[in-house]
């Protein structure tokens, strides 16, 4: 990986993109592709060992060939290093990506221009400036830390999730159809409540930012002030705890409706065992394959509210840091 050393294009930073996208692709497009290609090769690797899991059980159950099945063993196993080494590489790569561009937001940061007030207007415009110049830095950690999964998590995930269910449909596509039937609640209730939580927590977002302003402004003598700030302190609060309580809940109805696929698995394909249709191999192949879609549905439910909390976080970064570097821009 290219080195993070200091280059003389981050001392005069330019005015940075309204998008959060936008800003990603030029600050890491050409390290973007190489993370969507790991993410390929891993989600490919993914559905190697259910098969190999598959033939496993059924060669020790009717070839009982000890020999394949200690080799079909060490090709799971091999299966299983390769595919976390590639993770491990593809992990490790994201948070290099993430950060370069945390980086890139704290140089431009410290890039910015100092205001020129003397006196006792300096002082105070010094307090000012260091309270939202410390502000800034707290937020740039969860924006450059979701360039790093930007792309490439919702890519590795739905690849999952996808070459997954194709596999489980070529074992047996009624197993797999009842199955999916049994997940489909979560395709009405997560969009719902996920919605609910981005509202609440984009409201929280912009609530702490004018509690910070608030901090900073207030005085003994405002009353009134003071008032206003404990309110919204108050109102951070109340939706923190609805936050919490909505995300709960949605994991909770998940993992229900995950063990109602494991149960239809189990219960179907017994019967289906019991009737000759399939072989006890394709049952546990379609036990862990649900295993392997339940994770990346929840990891894309967790990467699509990352993705709107550092949309808002960014998009109120940006304000700032372009509204306090346009005296420069004016003033030559």
């Amino acid at each position: 990986m290219p080195s993070a050393a200091p280059s003389p294009e981050h001392s005069t930073p330019s005015a940075l993109p309204p998008s959060l996208y936008a800003y990603i692709k030029s600050a890491s497009a050409r390290h973007q592709i190489p993370l969507v290609l790991l993410s390929i090769t891993v989600f490919l690797l993914s559905v190697v060992p259910l098969e190999i899991q598959r033939r496993i059980i059924n060669d020790a159950i009717k070839t009982q060939s000890v020999s394949a099945v200690v080799w079909l063993s060490l090709a799971y196993f091999g299966v299983a290093v390769l595919e976390g080494a590639f993770k491990l590489g593809l992990n490790i790569y994201r948070a290099w990506v993430s950060e370069k561009v945390v980086l890139d937001l704290r140089r431009r940061v410290a890039a910015l221009p100092q205001d020129g007030s003397t006196n006792h207007e300096a002082g105070d415009t010094a307090h000012t400036e260091g309270t939202a110049a410390s502000m800034v830095l707290s937020e740039v950690e969860p924006i450059g830390g979701f360039a790093g999964i930007s792309i490439s998590e919702p890519l590795l995930q739905t690849g999952v999730l996808v070459s997954v269910f194709a596999y489980l449909v070529f074992l047996e596509p009624g197993m797999a159809l009842l199955c999916g039937a049994a997940f489909s609640p979560q395709l009405v209730f997560v969009p719902w409540m996920q919605r609910a939580i981005n509202r609440k927590s984009g409201e929280r977002i912009e609530t702490l930012r004018n509690i910070g302003g608030g901090v900073v402004g207030a005085t003994g003598a405002d009353p009134q002030g003071a008032a206003t700030l404990d309110g919204r302190i108050e109102h951070v609060f109340e939706l923190s705890t609805g936050v919490f309580r909505i995300k709960f809940s949605m994991y909770f109805l998940m993992n229900l409706t995950h063990h109602l696929g494991v149960a239809t698995a189990l219960g179907v394909g017994g019967y289906y065992v019991l009737q000759g249709r399939v072989d006890i191999g394709t049952v546990v192949a379609f036990v862990s394959g649900l295993g392997k879609v339940n994770d990346p549905w929840g990891d894309l439910v967790d990467w699509f509210r990352e993705m709107t909390l550092a949309v808002t976080r960014y998009r109120l970064f940006a304000s700032a840091m372009n509204s306090r570097a346009r005296p420069r821009a004016d003033g030559g």
